[in-house]
């Protein structure tokens, strides 16, 4: 984006609806094909609740399993549902999710006697550097293949295993396509803005800051640009967004270090998003507004942001 390359649909983020809870585990996510064995979604209480969201109850989509599970949590204001298998006999859950079970019991849940606490977890991109059917950006000699890329593939609601044969797919052509013009193919030198090596505050002083905005953004994305969003929510964290990314160029003078390149790389991205789901005036696929629930008539749209120069 710095350099001039046209992002697309960040908004399109698609959120995994059982991620196993536990303040020990990371990321962990429990296949969708215990929901397809016959697991239940239930609550604390034990009540199984999606048949209240979608006729298919647990076996509906994976977003609106996700948007139930979310809605299910805030309504209730349990920190998580459950995912229960139990009922099968322990020897097909030995059999058909050997990990899962392992894994669990690490944190000693026995899914064979117990539901499995889950929340919802970001998971896949759908937007990203937009390119051509070679993996080519608008900047020569620039090349996106994966979860970076936007192709198109996606669109709205990624389908599941669509983005191993995308990286496939897009890395194979984009490899030949540099072998057969790479020759010929243009090396301009990036025009983008120079990060100052001086600075007279402590490494010490920067990382509390850099920890501090950190943590922000991610708490800030998770509460206000989640699974269900808002226009207040969106325009909420938007204000907040431009009040750290000044600070960030403000301070980004100071002494160059790993944490704070990342930082400005993740707080760009999260305003990217943010603009580009304030953007969007309908739901579609997994981008859900309130205030826009229903469909556009028509042709889908992309949302694209550019800078019309990289020195902007």
């Amino acid at each position: 984006y710095r350099a001039g390359a046209p992002i697309a649909n960040l908004e399109f983020m698609q959120f995994h609806p059982t991620c196993l809870y536990h303040p020990n585990a990371r990321n962990f996510l429990i296949t969708e094909a215990i929901r397809g064995e016959g697991g239940e979604l239930i609550n604390a209480a034990g009540e199984a609740f999606m048949k209240r969201y979608h006729p298919l109850g647990s076996l509906a989509p994976r977003d609106i399993v996700a948007r139930s599970i979310d809605a299910e949590m805030k309504k209730t204001g349990e920190p998580c549902m459950y995912l229960d298998i139990s009922k099968k006999p322990a020897d097909f859950i030995a059999h058909h999710f050997p990990v899962i079970q392992k894994t669990c019991l690490q944190f000693g849940i026995d899914i064979t006697k117990e539901p499995i606490p889950i929340v919802p977890a970001a998971h896949y991109l759908c937007g990203g550097v937009v390119t051509d059917l070679d993996g080519q950006t608008s900047i020569p000699g620039l090349y996106a293949a994966g979860e970076t890329a936007y192709t198109g593939l996606h669109g709205a609601n990624r389908l599941a295993s669509n983005s191993l044969l995308e990286c496939l797919v897009f890395a194979d052509r984009a490899a030949k396509h540099v072998l057969a013009h790479n020759a010929d193919m243009p090396k301009p030198e990036p025009i983008v803005a120079e990060w100052s090596l001086l600075g007279d505050r402590s490494p010490d002083e920067e990382q509390v800051a850099i920890a501090h905005m950190w943590d922000e953004i991610r708490r800030l994305m998770w509460n206000y640009v989640g699974i269900v969003r808002s226009n207040r929510r969106l325009t909420a964290a938007q204000a907040r967004l431009n009040v750290i990314l000044n600070e960030i160029e403000r301070d980004h003078r100071l002494k160059l270090h790993p944490d704070a390149i990342e930082l400005r790389n993740i707080a760009l991205v999260a305003d990217l998003t943010v603009r580009q789901a304030m953007m969007r005036k309908e739901s579609r696929g997994i981008h859900w507004n309130v205030d826009y629930p229903k469909l556009l008539d028509g042709p889908a749209q992309d949302t694209i942001l550019s800078r019309t120069s990289p020195r902007d």
